[in-house]
């Protein structure tokens, strides 16, 4: 599924990731963990091609990253990858609907098509009746919801997800972590997860402990 190389990056003369070697399958859920500054939000931007490793190889998929293009790696990650982040990045000017449709829109997709997955995925999140509201009319649970669907909308088979939880109170979170675990059990994809909730690290399928820009064993 998803299969790391000695990977390695540099940013000037700071080592984060020393040599990282990593096996993911389908299906299943895997954490990240680890102290600040050990190099588990560049791992994860790395195995979803928003950063490119100092040297390494990354095969998603049977397919190795480094072979191509921009513009082929942006059609890649917009048909293989979903993101769910901290910060959820909703654009606050445009609804729940639009906003999870925005993916699908970049792939072309039709806009009668984008509205009915859209209208699914906001059913399957638990916030159907949300449809029409902006962020800032979302409470925080609600917004990273409206994430998630905007994640799943070209259906990936991989989501990466930064922190998740991190800005969420204790009873939304862990609605959130059932949701991610549902989801997988659905939709048979992948999450991955970087994360500092021991709850979550440890519900996973499998947990990636980083110290120092090494996986320890």
């Amino acid at each position: 599924m998803i299969k790391g190389i000695k990977i390695h990056k540099k940013f000037n003369d700071l080592k984060v990731l020393n040599g990282i070697d990593i096996l993911i399958n389908e299906k299943e859920i895997v954490s990240v963990v680890g102290k600040s500054g050990a190099g588990k939000t560049t791992l994860l931007q790395i195995l979803g091609t928003l950063e490119k490793p100092s040297s390494g190889e990354i095969y998603i998929n049977n397919q190795n990253i480094s072979e191509l293009n921009e513009k082929e790696l942006a059609i890649f990650r917009n048909k293989n990858i979903g993101f769910v982040f901290q910060f959820n990045h909703l654009l606050p000017e445009f609804t729940a609907l639009e906003n999870i449709c925005i993916p699908a829109y970049i792939a072309k997709t039709s806009v009668k098509k984008a509205t009915e997955k859209a209208k699914y995925l906001l059913d399957l999140m638990g916030i159907g009746q949300r449809i029409d509201h902006k962020p800032n009319e979302l409470s925080g649970g609600e917004q990273q919801r409206v994430s998630v669907a905007r994640a799943l909308m070209n259906e990936p088979s991989v989501i990466f997800a930064d922190e998740p939880s991190g800005n969420l109170d204790t009873k939304s979170a862990d609605q959130l972590h059932e949701l991610f675990f549902k989801l997988r059990d659905l939709n048979k994809q992948t999450f991955i997860i970087v994360t500092h909730n021991n709850k979550l690290a440890d519900l996973a399928d499998k947990k990636i402990v980083l110290s120092d820009g090494l996986v320890l064993k």
